[in-house]
């Protein structure tokens, strides 16, 4: 799996909970500062460190943090690259981003390699009925 994971909340949480709960480890390939810098609000994102630490410690609040690794994102190519081991079996995906674990999925299938397992996990609303989302947490924040 893959996201900014900002702000974490708890379509992030569902999403991670899904991911342990069907695998043994898992691979979350947490975006860069630096592909970051042109999302709405930027001032009001968190940054890499912080972004990784609430991962770990949401994570070891219910599972051993050894059945996560945690790998930085720089670029669309880095995400294509990860996706493309051979001993991946799956992606786990948001509604969001499925489109995007289409194309890696062909893009393995294209390299002679086995298509993705993909899990597509609906987003989750809040008691308002509004999608809970990190934007509209950052647009909360001013």
């Amino acid at each position: 799996m893959g996201g900014t994971f900002d702000h974490l909340h708890d379509g992030h949480k569902f999403l991670l909970k899904t991911a342990l709960n069907l695998s043994k480890t898992i691979e979350i390939g947490l975006t860069s500062q630096e592909l970051l810098k042109n999302k709405k609000a930027p001032s009001k994102l968190e940054d890499y460190d912080t972004r990784k630490n609430k991962l770990k410690t949401f994570i070891s609040t219910f599972t051993d943090i050894n059945r996560v690794n945690i790998v930085e994102i720089r670029n669309w190519d880095d995400m294509a690259t990860y996706s493309q081991d051979p001993e991946y079996e799956g992606l786990i995906v948001s509604q969001e981003t499925y489109s995007n674990a289409i194309k890696l999925s062909e893009q393995r299938e294209a390299k002679g390699l086995g298509p993705l397992i993909l899990i597509v996990i609906p987003l989750l609303k809040d008691k308002n009925n509004k999608r809970i989302s990190s934007t509209a947490i950052r647009e909360e924040l001013g």
